[in-house]
């Protein structure tokens, strides 16, 4: 290939843009078109067995019949066909999901609520997939009875209202891949849990592999726990800082011993830094390890420090091979005091402090966080993947406690 010229060069790049938008254009329409024939056939076969029109033997002969006529196809035999019925089925109108994002659109809350005068017993649980669920929804009557109700923010990223079951099917599903969309159908139980991964899925650009690894480390309950965190902060409006936090963070990716210092855990982040922010999540900016701050006369380095798109503000990761001590939230708070005074632009947000501790007892932090005015937050990391079960028994304790 002979030299390019800068002006070829630059025609060049544009046709290969244009190219490759072409082609994610295309793709994306093949997708939508392949999950909305899913859909349709999964209605069909949901349909004629529940009618009792058709037992497993006439599935099994579909199966075969379409196998002769069209042999390439591999997704059609009965275990495809069984999937399809069960994606049918579960997102159908009046199913749960289909109620659930009915929900959200009407109420597509944009804040959280503030308890009214008459109501001031009414407390609210965070959670990451309606907008705001009814008391009397099956969802928050199941996590924590009538006297709650569940606020998520997330749906309130999707600006476009779509009050039918048409709607979810054609506007949401159809812009996750059917590979991600069977991760979601083997890996989820409730309505909420589903919609917030395909939510999520979405938003993130999450491939196959990185949506099961998020499964597997039960991300939607350590956002829900985050989201619990974030609304004991002092100030009022914690929109902003919904779904963006975790507890606990799962650093499984480390290959670190039990037993391990500071400087090994922040060296090892370091070292893995692309895996750390795909933990912590997108919008995430790294500005540096052991940053210095000078005040007075001495010299103090954080852990890591991060600035953060969408909050514009820094957001800085202090670490602790121990169990969380109300001291630790000293040190955190000096150090927020003066990133704000001496490294913060006057167009940014206050500072936040992520606190990462080897455990913590939740009535230590209680106490030590009800008269904390700064945006400090405390949670917990592991090493290794987190049994669900445990972390399902953390929200129900969660919601046990606020019952009280």
């Amino acid at each position: 290939m002979a030299k390019l010229t800068r002006l070829n060069k630059s025609t060049f790049e544009n046709i290969l843009r244009l190219i490759q938008e072409a082609r994610s254009r295309a793709f994306s329409k093949v997708n939508a078109e392949l999950v909305l024939l899913y859909f349709n056939v999964g209605q069909i076969v949901a349909e004629k067995v529940a009618a009792g029109v058709w037992g497993d033997n006439t599935v099994d002969d579909l199966a075969l019949y379409i196998e002769s006529k069209i042999p390439e196809l591999k997704s059609f035999n009965r275990r495809g066909l069984y999937r399809m019925k069960q994606f049918y089925e579960t997102y159908a109108a009046h199913s749960e999901c289909a109620n659930v994002w009915a929900e959200i659109q009407r109420k597509n809350v944009k804040a959280l609520p503030v308890p009214s005068k008459k109501n001031k017993s009414k407390k609210v649980i965070v959670s990451p997939a309606a907008t705001q669920l009814k008391s009397s929804s099956k969802n928050a009557k199941t996590l924590t009875g009538s006297a709650f109700e569940i606020v998520s923010p997330l749906a309130t990223q999707f600006n476009d209202i779509y009050n039918t079951s048409e709607g979810l099917v054609q506007n949401l599903l159809t812009q996750l891949s059917w590979t991600n969309h069977l991760e979601i159908l083997s890996s989820t139980k409730t309505a909420e849990e589903k919609l917030f991964y395909i939510f999520t899925a979405i938003k993130e650009k999450w491939s196959k592999f990185e949506l099961r690894r998020q499964l597997n480390s039960a991300y939607f309950e350590r956002t829900m726990l985050g989201n619990k965190a974030v609304v004991s902060l002092p100030q009022k409006n914690h929109e902003g800082l919904l779904n963006i936090f975790k507890d606990p963070y799962v650093f499984d990716f480390l290959d670190l011993p039990e037993q391990h210092s500071g400087n090994d855990l922040e060296r090892a982040l370091a070292r893995n830094l692309q895996r750390f922010i795909l933990e912590i999540g997108k919008g995430f900016a790294y500005m540096g390890s052991q940053f210095r701050l000078q005040v007075g006369k001495k010299d103090y380095h954080t852990d890591l420090l991060f600035y953060h798109r969408d909050l514009q503000c820094l957001v800085l990761f202090e670490l602790k091979v121990e169990e969380f001590q109300p001291e630790f939230l000293g040190k955190l708070n000096f150090y927020l005091e003066a990133l704000d005074r001496d490294v913060k632009r006057k167009n940014e947000n206050p500072s936040i402090g992520i606190l990462l501790c080897k455990g913590k007892d939740t009535e230590v932090v209680k106490y030590a966080m009800a008269r904390n005015v700064s945006k400090a937050l405390i949670a917990d990391y592991e090493t290794k993947l987190i049994n669900k079960k445990l972390l399902a028994n953390k929200l129900h304790e969660l919601a046990e406690l606020l019952k009280r």
